[in-house]
């Protein structure tokens, strides 16, 4: 008995499906599945999205253009013809998941890269002493998993404050920081100045600073470039617009925006890779883990492709976009998910503890 595993094809949106019976062919060899059933959406629910990450198979829409905002497509399914849902599967041997049930039950850490979960904080422009002072203590309490790695980003004013107070379990990252050496630069912060204050990161990238603030792919490449040359690790963002999803144009942004990174830097060793697609940051929509592992593996196998297959391994993924104490669990099962970067939730401290326990959800039976 083969067992399937087909979340990676999007189907799962409850009250909305017809069953159908399908045979599939994986290379030269045809595997008839009597008993299983696949169930095909015939009236898409609000933001549904149907999976595209299958090498070879094309969305299915019914009778509506249908598209998970990563690669659009127009096959139109005819709901009484068996065979046009036989063409979906076909090619799939590098991505459909087979596992044989005869293996036997074990705990396992389900992470495609080999790097440990990774959860930041993201304190943004948030915070008073007061404020920041009762964070931390509630930080300092917290009984938190030993194999993560933590870091909170504190708004630059705090930073000291909060290096001084807080923990040496959790690490400190700046923000952001200019492109080069400090000097004549009014406002900016350089990479010697946030490490002074004890910063062993920094995130850039961020959509508010691509979006708000209108930092191009090259100038943050080129902000990475610096701070990996000074020993100070790069939270590096990326991530699409509402509109750019729409389009069909997800991975074509998110796959720009790392060869920015990678034309700029000489090496991966201390980045960590932040997907955040801007319509899930602080609006309270999350991508789905569907979504969000699909986007992930994406990118691993764009490592892989234009980097190194060692990259690509090594790298950890993470995903940020209303990530909250509710949501992470779910989302940190998925195997090309290494952890998350927090907004809003991160400034409270139990709901962010949770956030960083979450790991546990990546031991499965398997």
């Amino acid at each position: 008995m083969i067992g399937l595993i087909l979340d990676e094809l999007g189907f799962g949106f409850a009250g909305y499906f017809r069953e159908i019976e399908i045979e599939i062919e994986i290379g030269d060899r045809e595997i008839t599945l009597s008993e299983l059933r696949v169930t095909v959406p015939t009236i898409p629910p609000p933001m549904a999205v149907v999976s595209t990450s299958l090498s070879g198979a094309t969305a299915v829409t019914g009778q509506l253009t249908q598209f998970s905002g990563l690669r659009k497509s127009f096959l139109k399914l005819d709901n009484s013809n068996h065979n046009s849902t036989q063409s979906l599967f076909q090619n799939v041997d590098s991505h459909l998941r087979l596992a044989s049930s005869n293996k036997g039950c074990r705990g396992v850490v389900a992470m495609a890269g080999s790097g440990k979960f990774f959860v930041g904080g993201n304190w943004k422009c948030n915070g008073t002493k007061d404020s920041i002072s009762k964070l931390v203590t509630e930080l300092n309490s917290a009984a938190l998993e030993s194999d993560v790695d933590v870091v909170v980003a504190p708004p630059f004013v705090y930073i000291d404050q909060v290096k001084s107070s807080l923990s040496d379990r959790i690490e400190i990252a700046a923000q952001n920081c200019w492109v080069g050496k400090g000097g004549a630069f009014t406002g900016e912060i350089s990479v010697e100045q946030i490490q002074d204050l004890g910063c062993k990161w920094v995130v850039l990238g961020h959509s508010e600073r691509r979006h708000v603030i209108g930092e191009d792919d090259q100038f943050i490449g080129k902000k990475a470039a610096y701070a990996l040359s000074q020993g100070v690790g790069v939270i590096a963002c990326i991530g699409e617009l509402l509109e750019e999803r729409e389009a069909g144009k997800t991975f074509d942004v998110c796959f720009k925006q790392l060869k920015a990174y990678a034309d700029a830097v000489s090496s991966w060793d201390n980045i960590v890779v932040a997907y955040e697609p801007v319509w899930a940051i602080g609006t309270g929509k999350v991508a789905s883990p569907e979504q969000a592992q699909e986007v992930h593996l994406a990118v691993r196998e764009w490592l892989s492709k234009n980097v190194s297959a060692e990259v690509s391994s090594k790298t950890r993924i993470i995903y940020g976009g209303s990530v909250n104490g509710g949501n992470c669990a779910e989302l940190a099962k998925k195997e090309d998910i290494d952890g998350f970067l927090v907004g809003g939730a991160s400034l409270k401290g139990p709901e962010f503890a949770t956030i960083i326990n979450s790991v546990t959800s990546k031991k499965v039976a398997a």
